[in-house]
């Protein structure tokens, strides 16, 4: 396995509970999913997929509360449908007249270190190897490269990332704390494309690290 540690951070983050319906909430920590989202942003291929093995909390975690321009309602997969059947109709959302204010609570100045490595998937191709990912990966880690801005949860809250090699871990606020963090969101399972599912964890902080290799998945 090639395996890469990163430092990311940023003024805010938003790693939204998919329980809270109306008004947007932030898990305690980066989930998972949203960790290996940035990664996809720096280095992307259908022949490869990132698991996040650790997540280090550095910074103490931190709330506050914002107001939010977002709109309150979506194009619906029924209305594409009956616009494409009947060769007409607008499929198009107008912001100005959508436009609603909401709240939501998020983290701010936060800090991680994500340990991850990459595994091979179906979608290789012939010439596909790990020794071809790993290099294209480390190279543009290493010089900032990215396809899209990596984000904290939400695209108005960038992500800074820097790669980590043969330097020290930088020492977490709760270094010799355990704390339970209550079940959090993994991933989605897409193994069925008409019922795709989300997967949660029961998250553990000890010694400032998530450990995401011995934990329990339920769906």
């Amino acid at each position: 396995m090639k395996g890469i540690v990163v430092e990311i951070w940023g003024d805010y983050a938003l790693f939204t509970r998919p329980e809270m319906k109306v008004e947007r909430v932030s898990y305690d920590v980066i989930t998972p999913s949203a960790a290996r989202g940035i990664l996809d942003a720096v280095y992307w291929h259908p022949g490869m997929r990132w698991v996040i093995d650790s997540i280090h909390v550095i910074n103490p975690i931190e709330f506050t509360n914002i107001r939010r321009n977002e709109v309150k309602s979506k194009i619906s997969a029924r209305n594409v449908k009956s616009a494409m059947d009947r060769n007409d109709g607008s499929l198009y959302i107008s912001t100005s007249a959508d436009i609603q204010q909401r709240a939501s609570t998020l983290l701010k100045n936060v800090h991680y270190i994500i340990e991850a490595h990459f595994e091979m998937t179906e979608e290789a191709g012939e010439r596909d190897n790990e020794e071809k990912f790993y290099a294209i990966a480390l190279r543009r880690f290493r010089k900032g490269q990215y396809y899209h801005q990596p984000c904290m949860g939400c695209r108005e809250f960038p992500a800074h990332f820097r790669l980590l090699e043969g330097e020290e871990m930088v020492e977490s606020h709760y270094h010799g704390q355990e704390l339970d963090l209550g079940y959090m969101l993994y991933d989605m399972d897409f193994s069925s494309q008409d019922d795709v599912a989300p997967k949660f964890f029961r998250a553990r902080l000890k010694d400032g690290v998530i450990n995401l290799q011995d934990c329990e998945v339920v769906r």
